[in-house]
């Protein structure tokens, strides 16, 4: 029975006041200048409404709950596209590969696994996080690689590239969680925050035993502390695409002023940049000169950003200047900063997620584990963006974020029903005409076609209609085209808008592992 005054939460008082208004309270309201806690009077008949209000809020309670763990799940795998028939696409995993991913990848089209025995035939694509691949663990069926991340330095690309293998990342799906960690990492440099805390653990904790001690000594020792304010500070930005981009509006935000260099800036990463409130140094010494805080967001390239900050450039930077790196190692010379600071000529702190031989235990040197894309929803997204690329490329031979390989677009022509020759070859003169020429003399009529190059390899896509023998198509394509690493033929890509596993046609190994130099086609 429910007594006749009591407390109500907010969801109840409507109900309550309108059963108080239409008949007499089983006791007086008190005046609201002679209680603390607020009471409605409610009669014995609203009970049952009251009973409603309950049940309704844990119901509500119920169904928030599942709606949180419905999200923590991953999505249900996509369906078999109708009508879809054919050996499955396979994917070798390395590290484990978020689920969210893993979940792009339809059901029966696709069989992905970390291990060889349960896939039914050995691998067409290779997805990995951190695993350091080598050239033996890569198999001759494989179409390509796809990291799941922006780095590839765990790959050996150039050797990926002269077996005509692209290499792909995933470039900007963990660029929010980096740029975080950039804010959290100008925080550190400024503000005294780690040296505090190991004051706080090592010193206080243990010379002061009783609680009122530590808290004085802990407000006492904090002048011991004082940093500066990043507002209003200069940040450089070495590196303006999809994480360097999004540091730039974050520090704006922030009210720091910021001035970006980045000699190969993409049209894309320009129109996301905030031109007109961010300053564009011309070179990357224009930028040392001026900046009281400096990160870099470039990918490592041997000969190219090794060392890109050094002993010549570091002389250009205020003393003070604060340097983050949470791109590789390799970006910063360490010795050369080591020998700064021993000089004196640098007192900045140099945050970084790498450990560097030269200023290990280095007071100056913040150094955290790599967390740069250690987050839940990094994962998800890198792997998820892994797992469309793949998609694409085996099912119609689109090349998008690729590090070795040129991007290559080949939309569906409308109409066409029909097969798609993929082609990676040498990059020399003549070699496009020979193709021309040779499926000209087999009577093949090419529909639409495109073909691109990066540096020593060229990429053709072309389509046509159906053909009876693809193997014998490469085959003889291959003998007369002697600059062709590999073809590959996708099954009538667009019956389905999907595209099925095709014959792949491997030149260059089947070369190098048989003596006689035969070409083996390889299903």
């Amino acid at each position: 029975m429910m007594p006749a005054t009591m407390s109500l939460s907010g969801n109840a008082k409507s109900i309550v006041t309108r059963t108080c208004q239409a008949g007499p309270c089983l006791a007086p309201r008190p005046a609201a200048s002679a209680v603390k806690h607020r009471k409605l009077c409610v009669p014995r008949a609203a009970s049952a409404e009251l009973d409603e209000v309950a049940l309704l809020e844990k119901a509500l309670a119920l169904a928030k709950e599942r709606v949180a763990k419905a999200k923590q799940a991953p999505p249900s795998p996509a369906g078999v596209p109708a009508g879809y028939e054919g050996p499955a696409f396979t994917i070798k995993t390395y590290n484990a590969i978020s689920p969210v991913g893993l979940a792009r990848f339809p059901k029966g089209k696709y069989v992905v696994s970390g291990d060889d025995a349960a896939l039914p035939s050995s691998p067409m694509a290779v997805m990995l996080r951190s695993h350091q691949l080598k050239a033996e663990e890569v198999p001759h069926t494989v179409r390509c690689i796809v990291r799941c991340g922006a780095g590839v330095n765990n790959i050996p690309v150039q050797k990926m590239t002269e077996l005509g293998i692209p290499v792909f990342n995933t470039p900007g799906a963990n660029a929010n969680a980096v740029k975080e960690l950039v804010i959290c990492g100008l925080l550190l440099a400024s503000r005294g925050i780690i040296e505090g805390n190991k004051h706080v653990e090592n010193v206080i904790y243990k010379e002061e035993k009783e609680y009122e001690k530590q808290a004085k000594r802990i407000e006492k020792d904090k002048a011991m502390f004082v940093g500066t304010e990043i507002e209003g500070k200069t940040l450089g930005v070495v590196g303006l695409g999809a994480i360097g981009g999004r540091v730039v509006n974050a520090a704006l935000s922030l009210g720091m002023k910021v001035v970006g260099f980045d000699p190969v800036l993409s049209l894309d990463a320009a129109w996301k940049l905030p031109g007109d409130r961010m300053q564009r140094a011309n070179s990357l010494e224009e930028l040392l000169k001026i900046s009281d805080y400096i990160t870099v967001h470039v990918p490592y390239i041997k000969g190219a950003t090794h060392h890109m900050i050094n002993g010549s450039n570091l002389e250009l930077c205020k003393p003070g200047v604060h340097l983050l790196n949470f791109s590789r190692a390799e970006i910063i010379d360490g010795e050369a900063l080591l020998d700064m600071y021993k000089s004196g000529r640098m007192t900045g702190k140099y945050v970084s997620d790498f450990a560097d031989p030269y200023l290990s235990g280095h007071p100056r040197h913040v150094v955290i584990p790599h967390l740069g894309a250690s987050t839940e929803e990094a994962e998800d997204n890198s792997a998820a963006m892994a797992a469309d690329t793949i998609k694409d490329f085996l099912e119609t031979g689109t090349i998008r974020n690729s590090v070795n390989f040129p991007q290559t677009v080949l939309d569906k022509k409308p109409g066409h029903i029909g097969g798609r020759l993929c082609i990676v070859n040498k990059n020399e003169a003549g070699v496009l005409g020979q193709i021309t020429t040779f499926l000209g003399t087999r009577n093949v009529n090419i529909e639409q076609q495109i073909n691109t190059s990066r540096g020593e390899i060229a990429y053709t896509v072309l389509d046509f209609g159906k053909v009876e023998d693809p193997a014998g198509l490469q085959e003889g394509l291959a003998k007369s085209c002697p600059g062709i690493i590999s073809s590959r033929f996708i099954g009538n890509v667009f019956d389905d808008e999907l595209g099925k596993p095709g014959t792949f046609f491997y030149v260059k190994w089947a070369q190098d592992s048989n003596s006689n130099g035969a070409k083996a086609p390889v299903a």
